[in-house]
């Protein structure tokens, strides 16, 4: 790998980390990122947050039994009690990046969204069909042309495109896409609105930032 690539793939980590921790203010502010005046949220956090908050827990306890531990090792005690806060954080950080950046469908199109790390804007010229498909992926390798934005290891909406779009990954790999499942607390609900919105004709230039 060239030097330029890694140099690249670290500013795009480093950017990722400050939007979920730019998400956790977000979050206690009880604001949401890019949904604007006229957009309809997706949420899609739902189905995580029983892990996320059982982790939070799991790390917390593990930070107070490591701290009495290494009480007697003042160095290591604070190594080892940066490294436990930053992993509660982050698993924090990462939930509220989730509930914060959800979904949103806006008048001339639907942007496609996984925490931090992934931000895909699909026109609504180019969607041809939307539909509930609940799915269980197992990791292994799609077919090409076919994005899975999985949440607790499911997909719920399957969207067909009539023109192929870019999805870049948090790493900077761009892949052209034609079909989208990805995951909604209610992918129901979901598909009557995006349907709806649809059928309205309406344009829009594209996401809020």
């Amino acid at each position: 790998m060239a030097i330029g690539e890694r140099a690249a793939q670290a500013r795009q980590l480093l950017a990722h980390e400050g939007r979920w921790m730019r998400s956790l203010g977000l979050w206690a502010a009880r604001r949401r990122h890019g949904v604007g005046p006229a957009d309809t949220a997706l949420g899609y956090a739902r189905a995580q947050a029983p892990t996320s908050y059982g982790l939070v827990f799991v790390f917390a306890v593990e930070t107070v039994g490591v701290s009495f531990m290494l009480a007697a090792y003042p160095v290591a005690h604070l190594v080892m009690l940066v490294l436990d806060l930053y992993t509660v954080c982050l698993v924090l950080g990462l939930h509220a990046a989730a509930v914060t950046r959800p979904h949103v469908l806006g008048p001339g199109g639907l942007r496609v969204r996984r925490g931090a790390g992934l931000d895909l804007w699909i026109p609504a010229e180019r969607i041809e069909s939307v539909r509930y498909d609940l799915r269980f992926p197992d990791g292994k390798k799609t077919e090409d042309g076919v994005l899975e934005v999985a949440v607790a290891s499911q997909t719920s909406l399957t969207i067909e495109l009539s023109q192929p779009v870019t999805a870049v990954s948090l790493l900077g790999r761009r892949t052209e896409v034609h079909t989208v499942r990805c995951h909604a607390d209610d992918p129901k609900a979901a598909v009557t609105a995006i349907k709806r919105r649809l059928r309205s004709g309406l344009s829009w230039p594209g996401p809020t930032e």
